[in-house]
C-alpha cells in the first residue's frame, strides 16, 4: 500500500520531461563564435583612410585658403590659417569684382544646368522607359548605339560639334552649350536598366485595362516608381554640366556667357598677362562658392541616389 505522504510528494516532484508542475525552462543565448563576426581587414582600412584623405585634404585646403588675403596665400602654410581672417571680405569682393561678373557667371551656370541637365534627365527617362517596356524593330541596334556612345569621351566630339554649330550660326550663344548637354548616353543606359526592374509590366497592363493611355500610365504609374533613378541621373548630369569646361571653352568667346569654370580660369590667368592683376584669393573663394551647391545637392538627395544605384542589383 502506497503512503499518502509519498504519493503527494511524488505528485509535486517534477518529472524528467519537465512538463508536470515545473517552471518553463529558459533558453540560454547561444554564444557567437569568432567565425560569425565580421572580419576586419587592416589593408582595407588603410586603403579607405587614404582615399578619405585624398578626397578631404583638397576641400580642407580650399576652405582654409578662402579665409586668406592675396598676401596671406604666399606667406602662410597651405593647411593652416593666416593672421588675417578675410573670408567675408573675399566673398564680398568676389561678387563685386569687375562689375559683379561672377554673379553673371553663376547665373549662366544655373541656366546651363537647369536646361541642359534637366532636359538630359527628362530625355533619358523617356528613352530609357521606352526601351525597357516597349518592343519595336531596331531595338538591339539602339542598344548597340547607346553602349558605343557611352564609350566615346565628350572631348572627342567637341571639335565636330563646334564645326556643326558654326555652320548653323549658334556658336558664342548659350544654345551651343545647352543643346549638346541634352544628350546623356550614360543616363539613358542607366534609366533603361533601372526601368526594366522598377516598373512591373503587370502594373502597366492593369492601368491600361482601367482605361489609362500611354502618357497617363507613364506620368501617374511609372514615373513615381522611377523617382530614385531619375534623381540619380539628375545628379550625374548636373555634376557633368556644372563642371563642364572644354565645351564652353570651344564654343564661347564672349565672357558674358562664360560658366563658372571658364570665368574662374580667366581670373586665374590674369596674373600671367601683361599688366594683369593677380586675384588668386578671389579664384580660391569663387571655387569654394562653386562647389557648395553640388555638396548641398548630394547631401539633400543622397538617399535617392544610393537607392537608385542599388536598385536592380539583387533579383528575387
Amino acid at each position: 500500500m502506497t503512503s499518502p505522504v509519498a504519493t503527494a510528494s511524488d505528485r509535486s516532484a517534477p518529472t524528467s520531461s519537465g512538463t508536470s508542475g515545473s517552471a518553463p525552462r529558459l533558453r540560454t543565448p547561444r554564444r557567437r563564435h569568432s567565425a560569425d563576426r565580421p572580419r576586419r581587414s587592416v589593408l582595407l582600412t588603410v586603403l579607405t583612410s587614404l582615399v578619405l584623405l585624398y578626397s578631404l585634404v583638397p576641400l580642407v585646403w580650399l576652405a582654409i585658403s578662402a579665409t586668406k588675403t592675396q598676401e596671406g596665400l604666399s606667406r602662410s602654410a597651405g593647411l593652416w590659417f593666416d593672421g588675417d581672417f578675410a573670408l567675408w571680405d573675399n566673398i564680398t569682393e568676389t561678387f563685386t569684382y569687375d562689375d559683379g561678373v561672377f554673379t553673371r557667371w553663376l547665373l549662366n551656370t544655373l541656366l546651363y544646368v537647369g536646361l541642359g541637365a534637366g532636359g538630359a534627365t527628362f530625355l533619358a527617362v523617356l528613352g530609357g522607359y521606352a526601351l525597357a517596356k516597349f518592343d519595336f524593330p531596331g531595338r538591339r541596334s539602339v542598344f548597340a548605339v547607346v553602349i558605343g556612345a557611352v564609350a566615346v569621351p565628350g572631348t572627342a566630339l567637341a571639335v565636330p560639334t563646334f564645326l556643326m554649330f558654326s555652320k548653323m550660326g549658334l556658336t558664342n550663344t548659350p544654345w551651343a552649350v545647352i543643346v549638346p548637354s541634352l544628350i546623356s548616353p550614360f543616363g539613358l543606359y542607366l534609366m533603361w536598366v533601372f526601368a526594366t526592374e522598377a516598373v512591373p509590366t503587370e502594373l502597366m497592363e492593369a492601368a491600361r485595362i482601367d482605361g489609362a493611355g500611354e502618357l497617363r500610365t507613364f506620368f501617374r504609374v511609372a514615373l513615381p516608381l522611377l523617382a530614385p533613378g531619375v534623381v540619380t541621373v539628375l545628379l550625374f548630369t548636373m555634376v557633368a554640366t556644372w563642371n563642364n569646361y572644354f565645351l564652353p571653352l570651344v564654343m564661347l568667346k564672349d565672357p558674358d556667357w562664360y560658366p563658372l569654370t571658364l570665368g574662374l580660369n580667366s581670373w586665374n590667368q590674369q596674373a600671367a598677362t601683361a599688366g594683369g592683376e593677380a586675384v588668386f584669393n578671389l579664384v580660391v573663394t569663387g571655387s569654394l562658392i562653386t562647389i557648395l551647391p553640388l555638396i548641398a545637392a548630394f547631401l539633400l538627395l543622397q538617399k535617392y541616389w544610393q537607392s537608385g544605384l542599388a536598385a536592380g542589383s539583387v533579383k528575387e
